[in-house]
């Protein structure tokens, strides 16, 4: 490995935290603020690894690792989801929790940020072993999250379900109702409607302000997603109500294409009932193959297309295929899908990227509504948590492409110095080199 984490055929896939504090120093250069911001937040306030014992199926005992980083909470508790799969490391995590604490300043929501992971593959477990080992988590993690400390919600291959199992362990170890130690549960177990789309309509309202900006006809614009998921299919729903076609998605099985452009409800519809992504339409329970093209999710990347939505895990735009990339937009609704290295190459092409601290911000927008809610006893209406989201998305959307304008600077940029100026506020709030070397009261 060479000193800036590529490998000798030039690739960049290298440590992820590091990478994302390479994107850090950059907007640091651009938002003026204090240097003991920046150095706060290349080092997270605490890492904890555990390991949970599960008793399984058959008898026998495995013990699965797993990580919980609170990166920072100097605007308030930490936050940020809890993910099982096979492939997470420290690193992952650490810049995850990161991302996290960014996103909640570039929104002005008063959290910090956090993360964790369980080393995992899911889709090998019962769900009687899923409950095991989530109830097993929070155990583990102890003292660690709290409604005041940090608030752990779903992520990759975690579900409502599963952090209704969390919040209930956490509260009989509490004996009380905790519901506000954790976020993206069952609405029966004090969940917020609307948080199940919250992700994909946060990037659908980001867009359209982009859209606005440039004076966008939606009915002449393509739209590719990778990643079918939860947050996929929302943006792609909302954004073929709106008149942009949905030329082709993905999943992690890989993809389909039609310049025809698809009926998003019916792929949702066939997703969501059979685990599998087809080309189809559906009247109702009827649904009919249509012509399509099946492509892999590399190739889906590389589409001529006008809006560019990698919705999946991160890294997947790389130095390898930046300059392969068509689109007129990339819009970041998974963490962290372009490296530090191709954000440069697409930034040289003068390619515009909603960055991911803002594109994908509304989950945690309404997992702070679902927050405020719990700690009020005051559940909100469908209307008022959507009006609350685009509220929030629409307003710090303007304000990132003006701070781009102010700046003269790619969108990653300005959000993140935007960010930086808010944290830089709150850590200012408390003394820093230039307040204590002044010597006056």
């Amino acid at each position: 490995m060479t000193d800036d984490d590529t490998h000798e055929d030039g690739s960049d896939h290298g440590d992820v935290f590091t990478d994302a504090i390479r994107k850090l120093d950059r907007a640091a250069e651009f938002g003026g603020v204090e240097e003991e911001v920046t150095e706060r937040l290349r080092h997270p306030k605490a890492v904890l690894q555990v390991s949970v014992p599960v008793r399984m199926d058959d008898g026998s005992l495995r013990t699965f690792e797993a990580y919980r980083v609170r990166h920072d909470d100097t605007r308030g508790p930490a936050k940020g989801g809890i993910r099982y799969h096979p492939d997470v490391s420290i690193s992952e995590v650490k810049a995850l929790a990161l991302w996290m604490t960014l996103k909640c300043a570039v929104v002005g929501i008063p959290y910090g940020g956090g993360k964790g992971g369980v080393i995992v593959n899911p889709k090998e477990l019962s769900r009687m072993e899923l409950e095991r080992l989530s109830r097993g988590l929070v155990t583990a993690l102890g003292d660690f999250i709290g409604p005041d400390t940090d608030i752990p919600a779903p992520d990759v291959y975690t579900n409502e379900m599963v952090m209704g199992w969390m919040m209930d362990e956490y509260s009989k170890a509490r004996r009380q109702r905790t519901p506000a130690v954790i976020t993206g549960k069952p609405l029966a177990l004090g969940g917020s409607l609307g948080r199940d789309q919250a992700t994909g309509r946060g990037a659908y309202y980001a867009i359209t302000q982009y859209a606005e900006r440039h004076d966008w006809d939606p009915t002449e614009k393509t739209v590719a997603v990778q990643g079918f998921g939860n947050a996929g299919q929302h943006v792609a729903r909302l954004l073929q109500e709106d008149g942009y076609t949905v030329v082709a998605v993905s999943d992690s099985k890989g993809g389909i294409q039609s310049d025809d452009g698809f009926d998003v409800p019916s792929l949702m519809q066939q997703k969501n009932e059979s685990r599998q992504l087809k080309a189809v339409y559906c009247d109702g329970s009827v649904c009919e193959t249509v012509d399509a093209t099946e492509i892999s999710n590399d190739q889906l990347l590389e589409l001529e297309v006008d809006v560019l939505i990698p919705a999946a895990l991160e890294g997947v735009i790389t130095a390898d295929n930046a300059e392969d990339i068509r689109a007129s937009l990339v819009v970041e609704v998974a963490n962290g899908p372009t490296t530090s290295r191709a954000d440069e190459i697409l930034r040289d092409r003068e390619l515009d990227v909603l960055p991911d601290i803002l594109a994908n911000a509304g989950g945690v927008t309404v997992s702070y509504f679902e927050w405020v809610q719990n700690r009020t006893g005051l559940p909100w209406n469908l209307e008022q948590v959507n009006n609350g989201l685009e509220e929030v998305m629409a307003r710090e959307t303007n304000n990132v492409l003006d701070r781009a304008d102010e700046l003269d600077c790619d969108l990653r940029t300005a959000a993140y110095a935007l960010a930086l100026e808010r944290l830089s506020e709150a850590v200012e709030a408390t003394g820093t080199r230039s307040y204590f070397a002044d010597g006056e009261g």
